[in-house]
């Protein structure tokens, strides 16, 4: 059986409502939120059809969501940060992904986002990690 140095494990746009925003309208009012994260993982020595031999990945929708319902956010480079953060704090974790999109900012366009990258182990520095369909 082929097993691979690393896979990825993706959540992609989780809906949540958001206190996000500069404007005074944006801080008065929760908004739609979508964020996509890709997890880059080492691949476990030993491979088998085990959910313990894998990263449970419940912890980024949990989190995102006791993350934005905590506080406001001016920016989305700002929760993108945290979020990428808390994903890397994993132990199998050794690169991240984080999209957020605001889908209703403008009336003409399908939505307005922010994407951050990074990566614990360097061997995957180089990783064309914009080119990942989130």
């Amino acid at each position: 059986m082929i097993a691979p140095d690393h896979y990825i494990t993706y959540l992609r746009d989780i809906s949540v409502s958001a206190s996000i925003g500069i404007h005074a309208f944006e801080q008065t009012a929760r908004q739609p939120l979508l964020v996509s994260v890709a997890l880059f993982l080492r691949q476990p020595k030993e491979v088998r059809d085990d959910i313990a031999t894998v990263q449970d990945y419940d912890f980024v929708r949990e989190r995102l969501t006791t993350l934005v319902a905590a506080r406001h956010f001016n920016l989305q480079e700002t929760l993108c940060r945290e979020l990428l953060t808390l994903c890397l704090e994993q132990e199998r974790v050794v690169g991240a992904v984080v999209r957020t999109e605001k889908p209703a900012v403008y009336p003409d366009t399908k939505g307005v986002g922010c994407v951050l990258a990074s990566f614990k182990d360097p061997g995957l520095a180089g990783q064309p990690w914009w080119a990942f369909p989130l």
